[in-house]
C-alpha cells in the first residue's frame, strides 16, 4: 500500500496531511482512540484518587501509637501562634489527613512503575513481534484491571491494582507513536504526532465529565451506597472494545515488516535489542539523555500538575462544608455534599486542565518547525515552571481555577507534545518503540518518586503549616525539576527538517 496518494505534489506544513491516504487516516485515529482511551484511564485514576484513598485508608482511632507525639507538636505550633491548643478531634483529622495524602503519593508512584516497567517490556515487545499485537494486548491489560480497582478493599490491594494496570498503560504511547510514525509520510510526520498527542486531551476531558455527572448525582443522591470513585473505574473497562476494531483491519507498517525480514535473512540487526541500544554511542546517548528529558516533563504533570484537584479539594474545603451548613443538612449529609462538591470541582479542574493541555500541544507543533526542537522545549519547560508556581502560590478563589489551571495545562502539557514529535526522531526503526518506551518509561520510573516526594513535602516538611499551605509549599518546591529539562537540551540533537533514523 502506498504512503502517499498519487494526485499532486507533496505538501509542507499543515497542508501535509490532506495528503494522507485512507488507510493512514485509519491508522492515526485506531492510534489516538487507544491512546486517548488510555489517558482516560490515567485521568480517572487521577480524580478517584483522593476518595479512593479517603474510603480505603484506616481511620485515625484514639489509641494510636502517634497521637501522643502529634498532640505535642500541635499544641506547641499553637501556642507558638498565639492559638488555642487543638482539640484531639482536630489531631486525628490532621493525622488522617497526612495519611491519605501520604497513601495518594505512594499509590501514585507505585503506578508510574508498573507504568514504566511494562512501558520498557512491551516497548521490546513492540519491536520485536510488532507494533498492533503489542497495542490490542496492552489495551486489554489496563482496561482489566482498572475495572478491577473497583473492587479493592484497602491500600494494598488498591495499589496492586494500580501497579497491573500501569503495566499495560505504559507501552501505548510508544506504540502507537511509532506506528504513526511509520505509517505517514515525513512531511505530515510531525504534524500527524502532534496531533496524535493533542488527542490525549480528549481522553482526559471524558473522564473529567465522569467525575462531574458522577458528582452532581451524588449530591442528588441518585447513586445511593455505590460510590463515585468505583463506578469511574468500573467506565475505565471499555477501552477493551477498542481490541475489535484494531484486530480487524490495522496492519503492521511496511518500515517494520522490512527490518523484521532483513533480521531473519541475516542482514539485518536485532529488532528491540538493549544490546544495540546501548552497544551504539549514538543512541546510548540520545536514550539517556532522552530519560532525563522526560523525568523533568513526567514529575512536573503527574507529581504536581495532576495534584491540583487535590489542592482544590484542600483549599476549598471550608467553603464546602460552610455551604452544607448554610443548606441545614443533616450530619451525615454534610458529609456527601462535600465530597459530591469536590467530585464536580476535581472535574472542572482536570477538564480546564487538558483544555490547556490540547492547547498547549498544538502551540509546540506548530512553533517547532520554526523554532526546532530543542528551543521549543525551552520555552515549554520555563512557561511550565512558571505556570505551575503560579498556580499552587495564589490559587485561592473560584475564578482563579478558571484561567490559572488551563494556563497551568497549556505550558505543562506542551512538553508532552514535544516527547511524541521528538522521541521517534531520535532512534531507528529496529530500536523506535524501545527508545521511545526506555526514555518516556525510564524516566516514569524514576518520576514514580516525585508524586511520594510531594507527599513527604505535604505531610512531613510542611506539615506545621494550616492546609492548604503544606501542599502549595510542596508544589512549589517541586518545581525545580523543570530546570533539569533545560539542563539536558544542550546534549540532544536538533531533529527539525531531517528523516527518520534508520
Amino acid at each position: 500500500m502506498a504512503l502517499l496518494p498519487d494526485a499532486g505534489p507533496a505538501k509542507s506544513g499543515w497542508g501535509s496531511l490532506r495528503q494522507l491516504t485512507r488507510y493512514q487516516w485509519f491508522v492515526f485515529i485506531v492510534c489516538c482512540l487507544a491512546w486517548d482511551l488510555d489517558c482516560m484511564d490515567q485521568q480517572l485514576f487521577n480524580v478517584a484518587r483522593r476518595p479512593a484513598m479517603m474510603d480505603l485508608v484506616p481511620k485515625i482511632e484514639a489509641n494510636d501509637d502517634r497521637l501522643p507525639d502529634l498532640m505535642s507538636k500541635m499544641t506547641e505550633e499553637a501556642v507558638n501562634k498565639k492559638e488555642a491548643s487543638p482539640s484531639m478531634d482536630k489531631v486525628m483529622a490532621a493525622q488522617f489527613n497526612a495519611d491519605v495524602a501520604t497513601w495518594s503519593g505512594r499509590a501514585t508512584s507505585v503506578f508510574l512503575i508498573g507504568w514504566a516497567i511494562g512501558g520498557i517490556g512491551f516497548g521490546i515487545m513492540g519491536d520485536r513481534y510488532g507494533r498492533v499485537k503489542t497495542l490490542m494486548l496492552t489495551i486489554l491489560l489496563y482496561s482489566v484491571f482498572t475495572g478491577l480497582s473497583a473492587f479493592s478493599t484497602s491500600v494494598f490491594d488498591f495499589s496492586l491494582y494500580r501497579f497491573l494496570t500501569g503495566l499495560g498503560v505504559g507501552a501505548v504511547f510508544a506504540v502507537a507513536v511509532s506506528l504513526v510514525a511509520e505509517t505517514v509520510p515525513a512531511n505530515a510526520r510531525p504534524y500527524a504526532l502532534g496531533l496524535l498527542q493533542m488527542s490525549s486531551a480528549f481522553g482526559n476531558i471524558a473522564a473529567a465529565t465522569v467525575s462531574i455527572v458522577l458528582g452532581y448525582m451524588q449530591i442528588n443522591g441518585q447513586l445511593g451506597d455505590f460510590k463515585p470513585w468505583k463506578i469511574m473505574f468500573l467506565i475505565g473497562i471499555l477501552p477493551a472494545l477498542l481490541i475489535v476494531l484494531i484486530q480487524r483491519r490495522l496492519k503492521e507498517p511496511t518500515a517494520w515488516t522490512d527490518a523484521r525480514a532483513a533480521h531473519k535473512a541475516g542482514t539485518g540487526k536485532q529488532l528491540g535489542s538493549f544490546k544495540e541500544l546501548f552497544g551504539d554511542p549514538r543512541w546510548r546517548s540520545r536514550a539517556i539523555f532522552g530519560v532525563l528529558l522526560a523525568f523533568a516533563g513526567v514529575v512536573g504533570l503527574w507529581g504536581i500538575g495532576f495534584f491540583a484537584p487535590d489542592l482544590i479539594g484542600y483549599v476549598f474545603d471550608k467553603t464546602f462544608k460552610e455551604e452544607a451548613v448554610k443548606q441545614g443538612l443533616a450530619a451525615s449529609e454534610q458529609a456527601t455534599y462535600v465530597a459530591g462538591r469536590k467530585a464536580i470541582w476535581a472535574g472542572w479542574t482536570s477538564m480546564l486542565l487538558n483544555i490547556g493541555a490540547a492547547l498547549g500541544i498544538f502551540a509546540f507543533s506548530f512553533l517547532t518547525p520554526f523554532f526546532g526542537r530543542r528551543w521549543t522545549f525551552a520555552l515549554a519547560f520555563v512557561a511550565a515552571a512558571g505556570s505551575t508556581i503560579l498556580v499552587f502560590w495564589k490559587l485561592s478563589e473560584f475564578n482563579d481555577i478558571l484561567w490559572m489551571i488551563p494556563l497551568m495545562g497549556f505550558c505543562q502539557l506542551s512538553v508532552f507534545g514535544g516527547y511524541a514529535i521528538y522521541f521517534p526522531e531520535l532512534f531507528p526503526t529496529r530500536l523506535r518503540a524501545t527508545g521511545i518506551s526506555f526514555c518516556y518509561n525510564v524516566g516514569r520510573l524514576v518520576a514514580a518518586s516525585g508524586p511520594a516526594a510531594l507527599g513527604l513535602l505535604t505531610a512531613q516538611v510542611y506539615s506545621g503549616y494550616a492546609s492548604p499551605e503544606p501542599l502549595r509549599y510542596a508544589g512549589i518546591t517541586m518545581c525545580a525539576v523543570f530546570l533539569i529539562g533545560l539542563a539536558v537540551l544542550p546534549f540532544l540533537p536538533e531533529t527539525k527538517g531531517k528523516p527518520l533514523p534508520e
